[in-house]
């Protein structure tokens, strides 16, 4: 079964990641064919109706497969989703293009990539999850927020080493200084986040760690 998503062995060679490792998700697919179809299944859910409409056993009849075969690899919806959300997220880290600004424009412009696909579909439903399910919060932590907030703390490091910002700037606050407005716009949905409001969110964080 195909929808309008991409599966993962699809968008091989694009720098995204992979599913979950084994250690993330209980009962890891054997078959690498019903993982790509109920992975496909989930993100076209996502998007023609939303987190909540996301059912074990609406992706298990989308895929014309047996509800115990999904419960099997995914005992939970909330994993499922995560699953489905991590396997079509790109976690390529931030180019060096030689501007502490742009390389951290880079970063949140991806950030504003994730929240209008999947991501945006799910993060909702899933953070109120997160406050139930401590493994689920664990995963999207490490899959999610540690790779981003790594790959932009390279990018500080850089502007340092250049002179552009000052040195000893507390790093994880400012990280959730320039992060945090993109997560509140993409839970609420009370306002765009689009290039005018990403470059002034940088432009204010920066103001903030510059000499």
């Amino acid at each position: 079964m195909r929808g309008n998503v991409q599966s993962p062995s699809e968008r091989k060679g694009d720098g995204k990641t992979g599913p979950l490792r084994q250690r993330d998700m209980r009962g890891r697919p054997k078959d690498g064919r019903i993982d790509e179809d109920v992975v496909v299944a989930v993100l076209n859910l996502l998007k023609a109706k939303g987190y909540r409409h996301v059912t074990i056993e609406r992706v298990a009849k989308t895929v014309h497969r047996a509800r115990t075969s999904l419960y099997r690899r995914w005992p939970s919806k909330r994993q499922l989703v995560a699953y489905a959300v991590l396997s079509s997220l790109n976690a390529a880290p931030i180019a060096d293009s030689g501007s502490i600004r742009e390389d951290l424009i880079s970063a949140v412009e991806a950030l504003r990539r994730a929240f209008a696909g999947p991501l945006g579909q799910a993060l909702p439903g899933l953070v109120a999850d997160m406050a139930h399910d401590a493994e689920l919060a664990r995963i999207i932590r490490d899959e999610v927020l540690v790779p981003r907030r790594s790959s932009i703390k390279r990018a500080i490091s850089r502007g340092v080493d250049r002179g552009e910002i000052r040195g000893d700037i507390p790093i994880d606050s400012f990280i959730d200084l320039l992060t945090a407005p993109f997560y509140f716009r993409a839970l609420f949905g009370h306002a765009r986040i689009n290039r005018p409001f990403i470059e002034t969110i940088v432009d204010c964080a920066l103001r903030a760690a510059r000499r």
